[in-house]
């Protein structure tokens, strides 16, 4: 879930570096030529840098800054609350130039020199450095719309104009999902975080601009991009070049073994779960103990999707189907059935549970919301249960107090 809520962000804390130039050395410069380049590091082997990241470079003489836009501090006071609620600010961060590639040494980098004009270079380095002011620098982090991809995107189009022209999209209708599980591609319990706290909203289909939330997305997008400047269209880029060659894969763990995948686990649960059934029926009792475990479970993940849905500002976290299967009442039938008075009200949110689920599952291929495969067995395993307990729940069920009639 840590994965999903800041799928671009470097999760850096604030490096402590060496204070950059001051303001008055930058213009000393003025007789030196403008450099900007975006800078692209592919994605690295840890959940939080899966995405990749993107900098601006600026170049000025002796002036050699990377401007990066996905730092903060985990010390800050009541981070991770905040970062929960979805209030999380991120900071924009000069990095001199030795400090550059700190931790990324075994990630793929790319810079793009960027064709533009002296003016328009000038204007970038002077928007950047008033940006990196402490006054200026702090900004409210969004996981798909506001991050250290989009806002080099942004500054590159402000500094181009209206002359920007990316290349054509291919016919390939895709998501923020689409993305998103191409490079969870080979962590699938980070897959099954997003795909279990992302609504239906990262399931509508992208326009262009929309896809560079990606730092190497905007990076394929700028290489085929063009600027016009006195009449003459020319290529966005000047120059290419790769300050480290690494995989174009990036630095990524290998595939998540299948026997440690969520289907492996829902399914092993789905058959735990039949063959407590099983025992059950014979017995004409019900386990409390393992439904209070199942249940327990659901319920808190229930109650962790229910606050990002009705309490979170994060993007695309509400209007979120998953809440109709896995959801704070389910603590409700994990206690209930041990007190013999609210046995019958167990008994029909257990009949309410399985009628909705199984409802879910059956309407599933009809709903505007893409799912796990992992999540069906799980589902299947919550009706099973609550099935059980409206076959069985009349008879008095086995526990430490309990006797059988």
């Amino acid at each position: 879930m840590l994965c999903a809520l800041c799928a671009t962000g470097t999760l850096n804390a604030a490096p402590q570096l060496p204070p950059p130039p001051e303001p008055a050395d930058v213009q000393e410069q003025q007789e030196d030529s403008v450099s900007v380049s975006l800078v692209t590091f592919y994605p690295g082997s840890e959940p939080h840098n899966i995405w990749g990241h993107s900098e601006i470079r600026v170049q000025q003489g002796p002036v050699d800054l990377y401007f990066n836009y996905g730092v903060f501090d985990f010390q800050a006071p009541a981070f991770m609350w905040r970062f929960m609620l979805g209030e999380t600010d991120y900071i924009c961060a000069p990095v001199p130039r030795a400090y550059a590639t700190l931790g990324m040494e075994e990630r793929r980098m790319v810079e793009q020199e960027l064709n533009l004009p002296q003016d328009r270079a000038i204007a970038v380095r002077d928007f950047l450095w008033n940006n990196a002011q402490p006054e200026n620098r702090t900004y409210r982090y969004k996981f798909l719309s506001d991050n250290c991809s989009t806002r080099p995107r942004d500054i590159i189009e402000m500094a181009a104009g209206v002359s920007l022209q990316y290349p054509a999209m291919g016919d390939t209708a895709v998501t923020y999902r689409d993305i998103l599980a191409h490079y969870c591609r080979n962590y699938a319990w980070e897959r099954f975080g997003i795909d279990l706290i992302l609504g239906w909203d990262v399931d509508t289909v992208l326009d262009q601009r929309a896809t560079m939330f990606i730092p190497m997305l905007l990076m394929d997008a700028v290489a085929g991009a063009t600027i016009t400047t006195d009449s003459v269209t020319m290529p966005l880029v000047k120059a290419t070049t790769v300050p480290i060659d690494k995989s174009t894969e990036g630095n990524v763990r290998p595939p998540t073994p299948w026997y440690f995948s969520p289907l492996t686990v829902a399914i092993l649960v789905l058959a735990l779960t039949l063959l407590v059934s099983c025992r059950d029926w014979h017995r004409r009792d019900v386990s409390r103990w393992f439904d209070s475990l199942l249940f327990t479970t659901g319920g808190l993940a229930g109650c962790i999707l229910f606050f990002l849905i009705f309490f979170s500002t994060h993007e695309a976290t509400s209007l979120n189907i998953n809440i109709a299967w896995i959801h704070p009442l389910l603590l409700l039938l994990a206690v209930l059935p041990w007190f013999k008075k609210t046995r019958n009200a167990a008994r029909w949110l257990h009949a309410l549970n399985a009628l909705v689920v199984t409802l879910l599952m059956l309407a599933w291929p009809w709903q505007p919301q893409v799912g796990n495969i992992a999540f069906f067995p799980l589902m299947a395993a919550l009706v099973m249960r609550s099935s059980i307990n409206v076959l069985l729940g009349a008879q008095t069920t086995r526990g430490p107090t309990s006797s059988r009639h």
